[in-house]
């Protein structure tokens, strides 16, 4: 592997080339398999860590060059607009560089501590990233998420989505989340699904449809929900009905499940009353 480091004499670009190839490769990669093994690749394409290196390579040209090139390249990258997931490996290639620009951009917002401070900032897609970069890599531990302190909006959710799954609790009160929103979160969720142990959707609009993504979640055995708040959520018999059956399927976790303010109907009150009565339903609190 050492010998990747290795510069051409006849051309000086060689390496900046190998490292940009190997960037292609890891975002290529479905699973992120490369992700480590290309950070690793690029800590050790720095000037320091080809000094102690020294006895076991050959080195030309000028690595600062190189270095900045790749940085730059990697930042066009994020630009690009990439998924969460590679978005994030990319900024610990940064790290792995000691390019830390990006994440000085939001850096201020974070540090100011109020709910406000992100609240209808226009972020670019690459600031997006960083802002995930950052909370994920925050001292503070991740207890609970609260996207009012960003934007209320499909849009943000789909951006925060990594950190929601590293949260213990989501408050995702009242912030415009449709069908859309409440499909992607869940998908999120399935992937991950041990974190979250409350999720407050209340005053939204997630629907019949949104519901079912959600009775879908809570089939799932390694679903750890323990309180869903639904308020106001837009929800009639079908999406009552969707919630029972999940909870029938798999009744150890949720203790708490909040309907307030939808229309259920007959048939989604029956359900729900049937529940009730079964002997291992956890609910301790119905609303």
């Amino acid at each position: 592997m050492f010998l990747f480091l290795i510069q051409d004499k006849d051309n000086k670009s060689s390496v900046s080339d190998l490292l940009k190839s190997e960037v292609d490769k890891a975002l290529q990669s479905e699973n992120g398999h490369l992700d480590l093994y290309l950070r690793f690749l690029l800590g050790l394409s720095l000037e320091s860590s080809q000094t102690i290196l020294r006895d076991l390579m050959t080195q030309t040209g000028r690595s600062s060059d190189s270095k900045q090139e790749i940085v730059e390249y990697i930042k066009m990258k994020i630009r690009e607009n990439l998924s969460p997931e590679k978005s994030i490996n990319l900024f610990h290639c940064l790290n792995e560089l000691n390019d830390h620009s990006l994440v000085q951009e939001v850096q201020s917002y974070v540090n100011r501590g109020d709910e406000s401070s992100l609240s209808g900032v226009s972020l670019s897609p690459a600031q997006w990233s960083a802002l995930v970069f950052v909370l994920l890599n925050s001292e503070e531990k991740l207890d609970e998420f609260n996207l009012r302190s960003y934007d209320r909006s499909d849009e943000c959710l789909l951006r925060l989505l990594p950190v929601i799954k590293a949260s213990r609790k989501a408050d995702l009160f009242n912030c415009s989340i449709g069908s859309e929103g409440c499909v992607a979160l869940t998908s999120a969720l399935r992937s991950n699904p041990s974190h979250l142990t409350e999720l407050n959707l209340n005053y939204n609009n997630p629907g019949d449809s949104g519901v079912k993504q959600l009775s879908d979640l809570l089939k799932d055995p390694q679903c750890k929900l323990q309180k869903l708040h639904l308020s106001l959520c837009s929800i009639g018999s079908e999406g009552c009905v969707a919630l029972t059956s999940a909870l029938r399927s798999n009744p150890s976790h949720l203790t708490e499940l909040n309907l307030n303010g939808n229309n259920p109907g007959d048939s989604g009150v029956k359900q729900l009353s049937d529940l009730l009565k079964d002997p291992q339903c956890k609910l301790q609190k119905l609303l």
